[in-house]
C-alpha cells in the first residue's frame, strides 16, 4: 500500500503540536463559515434592496408617491452600516481578519509540520477506520 505522505506527520513532531494546529484549523474552518455567512448577508441584503426598489416604484405607480419618497430617501440604497454597504464590509474583513488568519495558519503548518495540512484528522481517521473493511480505505485508489 502506498501511504499517503501529505497527511503523515513528520519526524519528531509531537502530540500537542499536532492537536494545537488541528484546533487552529478548526477554528479556520469555523471562520470559512463565518466568511461564507458574510457573504449571504451581502448578497441577500443587495437582492432586498433591489426588491425594495421594485415596490417602491409599486407604490408610486398605485398612486402613493409620497409614501415612495419616504422609502427611497431613508432606506433604498442606504448604508447597512456607518458609511459602508455590504460589498465593503466583505471587503475589510477579507483584507484584514480573514487574510490575517490564513496567512498565520499556513505560516504555523509551514514552520512546524512542513506545510502539512489536516495532520490530526489525518490521525484521528487511522485511529477509527476499520482496516480492510469496504468503505473504510485509507484513501482514494489510484486514478480515482
Amino acid at each position: 500500500m502506498t501511504t499517503d505522505e501529505e497527511h503523515i506527520r513528520p519526524e519528531g513532531v509531537d502530540d500537542l503540536t499536532v492537536e494545537a494546529l488541528g484546533s487552529i484549523s478548526e477554528a479556520l474552518e469555523a471562520i470559512e463559515i463565518a466568511r461564507g455567512h458574510l457573504y449571504a448577508l451581502h448578497r441577500i441584503t443587495g437582492t432586498a434592496d433591489l426588491t425594495l426598489g421594485k415596490g417602491v416604484q409599486q407604490l408610486r405607480e398605485a398612486g402613493h408617491a409620497e409614501l415612495a419618497d419616504r422609502f427611497e430617501r431613508e432606506l433604498v440604497g442606504r448604508n447597512v452600516l456607518y458609511g459602508r454597504w455590504t460589498f465593503q464590509i466583505v471587503e475589510e474583513y477579507d483584507d484584514g481578519y480573514y487574510a490575517t488568519f490564513k496567512r498565520l495558519e499556513k505560516e504555523a503548518r509551514d514552520t512546524l509540520v512542513e506545510g502539512k495540512r489536516h495532520l490530526y484528522e489525518s490521525e484521528m481517521k487511522e485511529d477509527r477506520r476499520t482496516r480492510g473493511r469496504h468503505g473504510h480505505e485509507r484513501r482514494p485508489a489510484s486514478g480515482a
